[in-house]
């Protein structure tokens, strides 16, 4: 069974899927030792000190700036952006819904970052979700069949 679940977490198919499997690693440790029904807080203060044993650099409550036509209209502070990289927008609801797949997509195109992962700590099982901002990835490959 733990097999079939790492398997999971770090698949091939995903970019940065080493990466994103120990953050995901990470928020299971956290999920399994509190369970469910605390605040977000909560959840992101144990998933930072996971992070950091498992020694993942990362910035907590990142101030972002969010861009409309090159114009800066306010910030948005994600809860986590780790390695520079990936960036982890925590939840702690009964149940994620398309409106908080939505939002981490937005996220991810606003803040110019191609992988992120959505986590849910508020179910009895640990909800993640890996997003992929599709329009970075095909400037990626624009660039280098230009290249």
């Amino acid at each position: 069974m733990m097999s079939l679940i790492m398997k999971e977490i770090v698949n091939d198919k995903y970019r940065h899927s080493d990466l994103t499997g120990k953050i995901i690693g990470c928020a299971m440790k956290v999920h399994s030792t509190l369970g469910n029904g605390f605040q977000e807080v909560i959840y992101q203060r144990c998933l930072a000190i996971e992070m950091q044993k498992q020694g993942l650099g990362f910035a907590r409550e990142l101030e972002m700036t969010i861009h409309y036509e090159g114009i800066d209209v306010g910030t948005r502070r994600v809860d986590f952006l780790v390695a520079d990289t990936i960036m982890v927008e925590l939840k702690a609801l009964t149940k994620l819904e398309d409106v908080h797949l939505a939002q981490a997509l937005n996220y991810l195109e606003a803040y110019k970052l191609e992988t992120g992962l959505l986590i849910n700590f508020g179910s009895k099982s640990l909800e993640f979700k890996r997003v992929t901002n599709e329009r970075k990835l095909a400037k990626q490959q624009i660039k280098k069949s230009d290249g």
